[in-house]
């Protein structure tokens, strides 16, 4: 008897709603039952999901290869933590502030960049990223420079704080599900089609009345603000930050896990962030080999499924495969 792979797509409305239910419930009462030490490492996975969905949108969906994305970070975290140090605004006013900020320089940056492709808007994005990165060193008057900025403050709401890890570990899922949530109804939309469109043919999408410069600008605006709210989420949690933690290898980072999870695939982007982030932890016991190994895994990955996790190939199968087992008996 041939056994079939298991797949989401071909699970029924019922199937799929008592899965989600089973993993929020294991989600939520994962803080309950573990230390600190785990409560931490789904803390930063969580930051690390909502930057690779972040640049999923405007890589994977528009089709744009950005290599400067933890500048929008930064930029992020910086803003929400100046407002937090220097004037006492609230964390969750801090963090909108950080998102719009870093979605103004998504749209500064998309003006004179969007008539590039390919290697060349990768080169362009990645000097933005090294620009905002000495910026963020040598300005020492408002950002210390290499010292950093601490003492941030935990978030706040009506009194309560999230002070704990298991208070932060819920606000950090929260935010994950509202961009989980959020990015999917917008590549479902009119507007993620459209820009699904552009990636493929933008000559083919400006032929049908879709302007490609509109929703390619659009992506970057929506990729750098979310990337925005993961730097104020971080800033809060860690409530010390430098130029360190902004640099290219977080954008490397954060770009290997959207390709390995799958491009323009939520689901896939999801388990990138996951394994990526979970790996290093996992292999901590060989300390001086574990970058090496963890190198060594992403080569064989790129060599044997270059579609990713679960990247569009095995969605399209899982398309048909779903469809052919409606029409069986």
């Amino acid at each position: 008897m041939k056994v079939s792979k298991f797949s989401l797509a071909v699970l029924s409305s019922t199937q799929k709603l008592a899965l989600i239910i089973v993993v929020a419930g294991v989600l939520l009462i994962l803080p309950f039952i573990t230390d600190d030490y785990i409560k931490s490492i789904c803390i930063q996975t969580c930051i690390y999901i909502i930057l690779a969905l972040s640049l999923n949108l405007v890589t994977g969906f528009a089709g744009q290869l950005v290599l400067g994305h933890a500048a929008f970070y930064g930029i992020g975290a910086y803003v929400a933590a100046l407002l937090m140090i220097k004037i006492n605004v609230n964390f969750f006013i801090s963090m909108i502030c950080g998102m719009a900020v870093s979605g103004l320089f998504g749209f500064l940056l998309s003006l004179p960049t969007l008539k590039l492709k390919g290697d060349y808007l990768a080169i362009v994005t990645l000097g933005f990223g090294e620009i905002v990165r000495l910026v963020f060193v040598n300005w020492t008057e408002m950002t210390r420079g290499p010292l950093g900025l601490s003492g941030i403050s935990k978030p706040s709401i009506l009194g309560f704080k999230f002070d704990s890890y298991t208070r932060f570990y819920l606000l950090a899922l929260a935010l994950v599900v509202v961009v989980v949530i959020f990015m999917k109804r917008l590549v479902e939309s009119g507007v993620g089609m459209s820009m699904s469109c552009v990636k493929a043919d933008e000559i083919a999408t400006e032929s049908i009345g879709i302007k490609p410069v509109k929703y390619k600008r659009l992506a970057f605006v929506l990729s750098a603000a979310f990337a925005g709210m993961a730097g104020a989420v971080y800033a809060s949690y860690i409530t010390f930050i430098s130029p360190t933690t902004f640099v290219y290898n977080t954008s490397v980072t954060i770009l290997a896990m959207v390709v390995l999870g799958g491009l323009a695939s939520i689901p896939g982007t999801v388990i990138g962030a996951l394994v990526l982030t979970m790996i290093p932890e996992l292999l901590r016991f060989l300390n001086d080999y574990r970058m090496l190994i963890y190198g060594a895994l992403m080569v064989i990955m790129m060599i044997y499924r270059p579609q990713g996790f679960y990247g569009a190939e095995k969605r399209v199968r899982n398309v048909f495969k779903k469809n052919s087992q409606r029409r069986s008996p």
